[in-house]
């Protein structure tokens, strides 16, 4: 489905705000989805804090695989119900979302502890680098999301959407093919509000990882990672309630022109999901 539905039914992302060390696959990807524009990339641990950090990322892993999974299965369920009964409503959706963010944040208190531990160990050398690559990161979604006209931005945020949706649905039909125009058109330059605010978080982090050996460094990070949308700008928070709003009619709208056959790939799709959760080892340890 949408991007929105997509990433939040992928919901399955666990590691410390900082991870770079581990290529951890399994069904743990889309890192962030837990911790907005993780650190991933952007560090390099090395030597006894590898080991340390490779230690406690098992135990999160096992944390949450054990306690989060399989309420993240009982969500996929409740998903899946939506479709079979004809009940894909904005309310329904709203709800879903408030789930899902409500298990995001659950997570993000657990590993926070562990995510300060790690950077109040960072040297300034690391700091630097993942200052520098902060500001890569930022030129490179300039150029990609930015640089383009608005028009051209609203003709490759449709064809993204598109090609995410075929994924999820198969090929559009002409109805749905045009509300995904619409839905793009009327996002307008969401593009700007968004980068905007992804470099507000960014700059806001590195100042506090700059005073990572202050008092109220963990009530900042905590903040950071577990609040952050206490930090969002005015631009943003404003734009990010119409995206959810738009987000929430095109999956309405989609899913009444859909077909009997992309409803049944939808769910197919859902099951594989759950699948790819309850084949975890660690999952069914859990059961009798």
């Amino acid at each position: 489905m949408s991007r929105w539905l997509t990433r939040t039914a992928m919901l399955i992302a666990l590691l410390l705000a900082v991870t770079a060390c581990s290529r951890i696959g399994l069904a743990y990807r889309n890192l962030d989805l837990i911790i907005p524009w993780t650190l991933n990339d952007y560090l390099e641990i090395n030597g006894e804090k590898k080991d340390w950090f490779n230690e406690r990322l098992k135990e999160h892993l096992s944390w949450h695989c054990t306690t989060q999974l399989p309420g993240y299965l009982d969500w996929l369920d409740r998903l899946k119900t939506m479709v079979q009964t004809d009940q894909v409503t904005d309310e329904a959706l709203q709800q879903r979302t408030l789930e899902a963010k409500a298990a995001i944040a659950e997570t993000a208190r657990a590993i926070t502890p562990s995510a300060i531990e790690l950077l109040q160990g960072l040297s300034d050398d690391q700091v630097d680098d993942m200052d520098a690559a902060f500001v890569k990161d930022q030129r490179k979604r300039q150029q990609q999301y930015l640089k383009p006209t608005l028009q051209e931005q609203i003709q490759q945020r449709s064809e993204r959407m598109e090609k995410r949706l075929n994924d999820w649905l198969g090929p559009l039909n002409i109805a749905q093919r045009q509300r995904v125009v619409a839905w793009s058109t009327a996002l307008g330059d969401q593009n700007q509000q968004w980068i905007a605010n992804r470099a507000h978080w960014q700059n806001q982090f590195s100042e506090a990882v700059a005073q990572r050996h202050s008092p109220d460094f963990p009530k900042r990070i905590e903040q950071l990672l577990v609040n952050r949308e206490s930090l969002w700008t005015p631009a943003y928070r404003e734009a990010f309630s119409k995206t959810e709003a738009q987000a929430r009619s095109l999956l309405v709208d989609l899913m009444a022109e859909s077909t009997p056959p992309q409803r049944e790939r939808l769910l197919k799709k859902i099951d594989g999901v759950k699948k790819d959760f309850t084949d975890l080892k660690c999952l069914k340890a859990t059961q009798p």
